[in-house]
């Protein structure tokens, strides 16, 4: 049984990887191409917020194996909101106090974001850690 259990969990971790490593290859690609158009904050939500909604799809069906439902999708949204918070200040951090070039800001930002959010997502989408 506790097998069984482990098993899921890496599973669990292993979908949530690739489902994270898509949106965030979404949020880049869309970021990349909107900064030289817009301000990097402007092009950092607008990414974030097309690829929230890929995420949410995506980690409903694929990575928790759970309906979509409105009550999900609020949950979802605070933990990604938490989750965007904590990115856009790490973007400005490295963009404006540390000088990093805004192309590649959202490396560390991910780096750093990626294993809070799992934590978040995974309380929204099935109301317990373990």
């Amino acid at each position: 049984m506790k097998k069984t259990i482990l098993k899921d969990k890496i599973l669990e971790v292993l979908r949530f990887g690739i489902v994270g490593t898509t949106a965030m290859v979404i949020h880049y690609g869309i970021y990349y191409l909107l900064l030289s158009l817009l301000p990097v904050n402007v092009a950092f939500t607008i990414g974030y917020f097309l690829s929230f909604l890929y995420n949410f799809m995506m980690s409903s069906y694929f990575t928790f194996r759970v309906s979509p439902s409105w009550g999900r999708f609020i949950r979802f949204g605070a933990s990604h909101g938490t989750n965007y918070l904590l990115q856009i200040m790490l973007l400005n951090v490295f963009v404006h106090l540390m000088g990093l070039d805004p192309k590649l800001a959202p490396i560390p930002v991910y780096a750093i974001s990626i294993p809070v959010n799992y934590l978040l997502v995974r309380l929204a989408m099935v109301k317990k850690l373990a």
